[in-house]
């Protein structure tokens, strides 16, 4: 057996991603499954704005996402009504409309082929801290898996139904994972369900502390080297599928008819 005593931090954090993968089977939830308990858990961590907020995933067929129809709160989503629909918003299965606003997240997978699954909200501390057109600040171990990953717009340009504003969106996020809008809420873009779904969790929680900080003094940086070092440990597919049962297996004994 090796002495972990002696080996390197690098190697430790290596130990520990092998170790995660080999003894965590893989999630069984099918990707409608996902969406419906994420709009759940997403209800009981605070991001509820009675019918705004949009929550995406692709679907199998190019140009194709998953998302609730408009009228439905979070908490009232499940797996039988949730829609498939195109890029245009075209309803291919279900019944109703989706929500118009999910024109920019068209314009979000157009632009980022790797992203799967997009998250928007108005929760309450990341909707007031967007009031002082302030960036997210993450200087907190915890929050680190936005370090480095977070963009932001510093003018509303309006509802965003129109094309207009999807390209402003878009070309705004960049490469990131994440967005601050100004006046507005807040935006995560990321390669699974699973992984959207906890940086939405944390980014509420990040614009909570960082008011709460603010009131109390001034913010100080975190060393940037340890920042991304925190970001690329704790945000890692595994990391998030891991995670993100967890928060399911709160959901489920609050929500049972969510995987009807």
């Amino acid at each position: 057996m090796q002495d972990t005593m002696l080996m390197t931090k690098d190697d430790l954090v290596k130990k520990a991603q092998a170790e995660m993968a080999s003894k965590y089977a893989d999630a069984s939830w099918s990707l409608k499954e996902r969406v419906a308990l994420t709009c759940r858990i997403l209800f009981d961590g605070g991001h509820d704005s009675g019918l705004a907020g949009q929550i995406t995933a692709r679907a199998d067929e190019p140009g194709t996402y998953y998302t609730q129809q408009l009228g439905l709160g979070f908490d009232e989503i499940t797996t039988s009504n949730l829609l498939k629909v195109d890029e245009h918003l075209t309803v291919l299965e279900g019944e109703r409309m989706a929500n118009p606003a999910n024109r920019f997240h068209s314009w979000i997978y157009r632009a980022r082929p790797e992203v799967k699954c997009i998250v928007h909200t108005h929760p309450l501390h990341a909707a007031a801290l967007s009031m002082l057109e302030v960036p997210l600040e993450v200087s907190h171990m915890d929050n680190c898996t936005l370090y480095g990953d977070v963009a932001f717009l510093e003018k509303w340009p309006g509802i965003p139904v129109g094309n207009e504003e999807g390209r402003i969106i878009s070309e705004a996020l960049q490469d990131k994972r994440a967005i601050l809008l100004a006046h507005h809420g807040m935006l995560v873009a990321a390669e699974s369900v699973e992984m959207a779904c906890l940086l939405a969790l944390q980014f509420e929680r990040t614009a909570k502390m960082q008011l709460l900080a603010m009131a109390a003094g001034q913010i100080k940086p975190l060393d940037g080297a340890l920042g991304q070092e925190a970001h690329d440990w704790i945000l890692t597919p595994k990391r998030s599928e891991v995670g993100f049962a967890y928060y399911a297996r709160k959901a489920l004994k609050h929500h049972g008819d969510v995987l009807s």
